[in-house]
């Protein structure tokens, strides 16, 4: 599927609703998902949490950033990235070629959301704590990256997905005027 391009990519943080929206969206349109987060692990036929575990951080990244490499040249519908992903500079400079919808969450709606923080590596501890400075760190490249920010505070996936629908059909239609 060389040059194939996501209709939009989602970014954003933990318990922003990325992979719900996705498959909201991809149901809405009739194209399939792609999960980055799921690639990394059926790639490596372990959970996130395994490899965090017994290989570290930086090996996930790399596997991360091969991952979200392969998926913007090879997919054609909607893909959702694993919330660190924006942290690569060379995933950001990919980035700027592909429609990007930032799921904005703030730290209430984020904490209710991934509860206990259960089979995710970056939570360990406080769990509020380190997703409030998660979002400290990443919102500035969330905000980079985006073409398209929609607010999920205290909205259904299916209203986040709405909107992200609306803006990505709204720019789609405009490219098409603009090139004819």
């Amino acid at each position: 599927m060389t040059g194939a391009r996501p209709r939009v990519v989602l970014v954003g943080a933990m318990g922003a609703g990325k992979t719900t929206v996705a498959e909201i969206l991809a149901a809405r349109w009739g194209v399939s998902v792609r999960d980055t987060d799921h690639d990394v692990e059926a790639g490596q036929a372990r959970s996130i949490s395994d490899i965090f575990v017994d290989d570290g951080e930086q090996v996930f990244r790399a596997l991360e950033r091969d991952a979200v490499e392969a998926a913007l040249r090879e997919h054609d519908g909607v893909l959702a990235l694993g919330g660190g992903a924006v942290l690569d500079p060379a995933t950001r400079a990919t980035l700027k070629a592909h429609r990007v919808a930032f799921l904005d969450v703030g730290l209430s709606d984020a904490v209710k959301r991934v509860g206990l923080g259960s089979g995710r590596p970056l939570l360990l501890g406080n769990v509020r704590a380190r997703i409030k400075a998660l979002l400290d760190e990443r919102l500035p490249v969330y905000r980079e990256v985006a073409t398209i920010t929609v607010d999920t505070d205290g909205k259904p996936a299916e209203a986040v997905a709405d909107e992200v629908a609306r803006a990505v059909e709204d720019a789609e239609r405009a490219e098409s005027e603009e090139a004819q």
